[in-house]
């Protein structure tokens, strides 16, 4: 794992690409943006030892708003401007509320965090339709077969652990792979105007009036056991999961484009499985190990693919082999 991690890093932002596997630019910090959230599920189900599902789906924000405050003084950030509000609503309920709400509730009902990680393999495919839909992207034919490859391992590995059919708890990360991928897409679109870390930073801010009235009820109204263990877990999915990891998560996507930085997430389910191992002692059965191997693969067929993207980082000038360039991109 580790050795797959120094190759998503080896490319520097500024490299250019030489052959056809080379990575593109802001590749490393999506790759470290995975690695932040890979943790996610098993903090989560440390958390679920002590507090309330509900109160870690939402606290987390409440949590980690303070910190954004604090990074938007700092940044000393401009405030956003007309339609970047709306953005940042969306951005707000795919990863403030969607996505930690019924992920949590979903290894509240009985998914382990094993299981939870090989569906969210999916995501990818999400936010890459997503980027169609938002961004503007359009990925090539072979990119999209790599994906929906990588979709089907999915599938046909929940049907089987599900004999056949959905459970709940899988229909709860189904909504949380909507309403993230849409979070995703809108949020690194939104990073072309602005830098990443004010992105999920205002997106906080802007759900404060909700998140947090409703933790201060939550902690009032339902059962807290304190346990080291538990406050550890509250506290990686609300400073790393629901905040630091953005910072290299919306960057990555900004620079390499939404549809193609994301498919790196593909190798999210590996990492998370050995975490499950590791921390809670979770073993992964063969077929597990084989749905998450599958999109793997899928992930490396799918950098091949070249991305004719006509929504292109701000700033970015294509550029065409053996032209000139004009003196406004030369002088940048």
């Amino acid at each position: 794992m580790a050795i797959l991690l120094s190759l998503f890093m080896r490319n520097k932002d500024n490299a250019t690409p030489r052959n056809p596997v080379a990575l593109p630019a802001g590749f490393g910090a999506a790759a470290l943006g995975v690695l932040a959230f890979s943790f996610t599920f098993p903090a989560t189900s440390f958390a679920l030892r002590g507090f309330d599902p509900y109160l870690i789906g939402v606290g987390r924000a409440a949590i980690a708003a303070v910190l954004a405050v604090v990074a938007l003084r700092l940044m000393r950030a401009q405030r956003p401007r007309g339609r970047q509000w709306a953005s940042l609503g969306v951005v707000a309920g795919g990863i403030v509320f969607g996505f930690p709400v019924l992920s949590t509730l979903a290894l509240d009902h009985g998914s382990s965090s094993s299981h939870a990680a090989v569906v969210v393999g999916l995501l990818p495919v999400v936010t890459a339709v997503f980027a169609v839909v938002r961004a503007g992207e359009r990925p090539s034919p072979l990119f999209w077969a790599a994906s929906v490859a990588g979709a089907a391992f999915i599938v046909a590995f929940t049907l089987r652990n599900g004999v056949g059919h959905f459970s709940l708890a899988d229909a709860l990360l189904f909504g949380a792979l909507l309403t993230c991928g849409l979070g995703y897409a809108e949020g690194g679109r939104l990073a072309r105007e602005m830098p990443g870390p004010q992105v999920v930073s205002w997106a906080l801010v802007l759900a404060t009036p909700i998140t947090v009235p409703v933790t201060l009820v939550l902690l009032a109204a339902t059962p807290i056991h304190w346990s080291g263990a538990a406050v550890a877990g509250l506290a990686y999915v609300s400073v790393v999961s629901m905040f630091l990891g953005f910072f290299a998560w919306y960057a990555g996507l900004a620079k390499a484009g939404v549809a193609r930085a994301s498919q790196v997430q593909l190798a999210q389910p590996l990492l998370t499985l050995t975490w499950a191992w590791l921390l809670l002692g979770e073993h992964a059965g063969v077929s597990t190990v084989v749905a998450a191997a599958g999109v793997l693969v899928c992930v490396l067929a799918a950098q091949r693919a070249r991305i004719a993207s006509s929504a292109r980082p701000a700033g970015a000038a294509q550029v065409v082999p053996g032209a000139t360039p004009t003196r406004e991109a030369a002088n940048g």
